[in-house]
C-alpha cells in the first residue's frame, strides 16, 4: 500500500519557516515538533528566502514568471507549426504544371 501524500498550505509553510528563525535556525527541532521531515522544512526555508513573494504557489500552479514563460513557449511552438504548414502549402501551390 502506498502512503498518502500530505499537503500543507502556504500559511503552514510560512509559519514553520518562521519557527525556524525564532528558534535560531534549528530546523531539525522544529521539524520534529511539527511532524515533518527536516529536509522538507529546509527546502521550504530555502524557497521562501529565495523568492518570498512567489513562494509556495500551491495546487499545481507555477510561479508567475514561470507560468508566463511556459505560456510563451507553447505559443511559440504553435506559431512555428503554423509557419511550417504555410511554407508547405506555398510550395505545393507555387509549382507550375509541366
Amino acid at each position: 500500500m502506498s502512503k498518502k501524500r500530505r499537503k500543507y498550505n502556504r500559511e503552514f509553510k510560512k509559519e514553520a519557516v518562521n519557527l525556524v528563525y525564532q528558534r535560531d535556525g534549528k530546523v531539525t527541532e522544529v521539524a520534529r515538533g511539527l511532524g515533518i521531515s527536516p529536509a522538507i522544512l529546509q527546502r521550504w526555508k530555502k524557497e521562501l528566502s529565495a523568492d518570498p513573494e512567489h513562494a509556495f504557489p500551491g495546487l499545481g500552479k507555477l510561479k508567475d514568471p514561470a507560468d508566463e514563460l511556459r505560456r510563451l513557449q507553447r505559443e511559440n511552438t504553435d506559431l512555428k507549426e503554423e509557419r511550417d504548414i504555410l511554407k508547405k502549402a506555398l510550395a505545393i501551390f507555387s509549382k507550375r504544371p509541366e
